[in-house]
Order: structure tokens, then sequence, then C-alpha cells
């Protein structure tokens, strides 16, 4: 029996998402950090809540969310997880959880339900082979999951993979050949260190020129109230950023993004941003670092040089629910 979440199953359900699962590599779940992550979150709703009963015990948990203000909010509900115990775990108790929220996303006026990485419910989830480094967010549907291979025989379609990098900063160091290609850029005009509002100008226009809401947003938050961010400019104009440089409590080295203004493309300031932005990391005394980005994206193969290698792969789906 599928009925809505109440507030009595809380126990139930993190006792579910600790056997399950972690399983897929997600972070155990506290009272503390599911509150955190669905119930204090402004777009939780319960109605876009399921757990599955089975003699009053929890088998099953589901969630999405929904708000016209997030990104494709208009037409899109997103889904944050689907869960169900390895001891029930049947093609059918996976329907009826997906359903429910499918039918909740119509209810709403929603057109498409999204697994994507706008999802403001983050997931956090360990990297594998190392001491429980973690990454903050899951970007998408694990291509190893089971859930992966039901959603697909669901009519979700594969829309797009997200690569998930990671670096161990320990053994880092700016290469020569980036110092090198510094050098080149500063003979150019070109300056590449953390932000100054005596030295820059220009980033919000930068930030708009990226055409990015979410960095826009960020990284001007960001610099007017002093968090470091690494600018690349050119005669004192912005000309790219990358960061914040923000070390979190688990050691990690959190950032939203690396842009470089299209008119200033061709000069290597993308390769120097970030090598720059993992100096200044490391510097703060960050352990590692992670992050995802798209299997085609072309700074995949920035990552790659300066030493990240592929932790765990996500899939971004879509399903047509009118």
């Amino acid at each position: 029996m599928i009925v809505p979440f109440d507030y009595t199953y809380i126990e139930q359900v993190i006792g579910l998402w600790n056997n399950e699962a972690v399983n897929d590599g997600y972070k155990e779940l506290t009272e503390q950090s599911f509150a955190d992550i669905f119930l204090n979150n402004r777009y939780f709703k319960q109605e876009l809540a399921f757990v599955l009963l089975e003699s009053e015990q929890v088998i099953g948990f589901a969630c999405g969310c929904t708000g016209d203000d997030l990104p494709l909010g208009d037409v899109a509900g997103y889904i944050t997880c689907i869960l169900v115990s390895s001891d029930w775990k049947t093609d059918n108790h996976y329907k009826q959880l997906l359903h429910a929220l499918e039918q909740q996303f119509q209810l709403a006026g929603k057109k498409q339900a999204d697994f994507l990485f706008f999802n403001p419910m983050h997931l956090p989830w360990y990297i594998p082979g190392t001491p429980k480094h973690e990454h903050n967010n899951a970007p998408g549907v694990p291509v190893d999951s089971a859930l992966y291979a039901f959603l697909l025989e669901q009519g979700y379609i594969d829309r797009a993979r997200q690569c998930a990098m990671y670096l161990n900063l320990a053994g880092f160091s700016i290469p020569e050949n980036i110092r090198l290609k510094e050098e080149k850029a500063a003979a150019k005009g070109f300056t590449v260190g953390l932000f100054d509002a005596n030295q820059y100008h220009g980033v919000q226009e930068m930030l708009e020129g990226l055409g990015n809401p979410l960095w826009l947003k960020e990284i001007t938050e960001s610099t007017a109230n002093g968090v470091p961010v690494v600018i690349a400019a050119c005669e004192g104009k912005a000309a790219g950023f990358a960061g914040p440089v923000i070390r979190q409590v688990s050691g990690r080295g959190y950032f939203a993004g690396i842009g470089v203004h299209p008119e200033y493309e061709g000069h290597g300031l993308g390769s120097i941003l970030f090598f720059k932005l993992c100096e200044a990391f490391k510097n703060i005394g960050t352990e590692y670092m992670s992050l995802f980005t798209g299997r085609n994206n072309p700074a995949l193969g920035i990552y790659e040089k300066a030493g990240f290698t592929e932790a765990k792969e996500f899939a971004i789906m879509r399903k047509e629910i009118f």
C-alpha cells in the first residue's frame, strides 16, 4: 500500500535509506541530515513524498519537488529519489512510487518528469575508493543502479551523461606548461588572481555575458561578501572566473564553476583559472576537490590535465507525462 509521507515514518525512512541507498554510494542519513535535505527544504511538499507500506512497515520511499522559479520549473517536476527495500525490490513496487510522483506532477500542471542537477534537494554521496570523501549533490541517476535500468523500461530517456571527477590535492602543483601559459597571457595584458575590488572591475558584466543565472547570483554575492573568487582580467576588466574558493567541513573544495567571457576566449584563460583555483584550495587546507561535468564538455580535458580522475557516472533522464 502506498500512502503520503507522514512525519511518523521518519525513523523508518532513514533506516530504509541507510540499508539500501548506501549500496548505491549515497551518504548515510541522520535525523538532522534528513531534515536538512528534505523537510527543511523550501521546495519540500508532503504531497510529493510517499512511503510504500507492507504490514505497517516502510519498504519504499519516494520524493520529488516542483517550483515555478526553478530552471524548467514551469514545465518540469523533479524526482529526487525512489527507494525500495531489497527484500521487496520488484518492478511493481518501483512503479507504484514512480507513478504516484508522476500523477502529482500532472496535477500541478507539469509536462515532464526530470532527474536533473537543478533539483534543489541535494543528495550527498561518497566517492569510491576514498576515505569517505563526499560530493554534495548527485546530478542524476547512477548508471550502475537498479533504478537506472528500471527507468529506461518505463520510458525515461537517457538525455546526457554527467561525469563525477575527483582530485586529492595533497600532491597538486601547477605544472610548468601552465606557468608558461600564464606568462604568455600576461604579455597580452591578462592577469589571474583572487578578486580584489581595488584591482578588478566589470565582474557583473562578465557574468551576464556568460548567460548562467546561477553563476550570476552566486559569484556576484561572493565578490560582494568577501568570499574568495579567482578572476581573470584584461587590464583590470574581468574576463573570466573560477570559484568561489570555499573549504567545506568535509574537507572538500566547493565551487560553482568556471567560465570565460566569449570576448576573451582563445587565450588559455580557462586552464589558467582552473589550475589557480586548485592552488587556492590547497593553500587554505582543502583536502580534495570533486565536481561533475558533461561527458562532452570541453572542460573535461582541463580537469584531466589537472590530475582529476572519473569517479562515477550519472544519467540525466526525462519522461514526458502529459
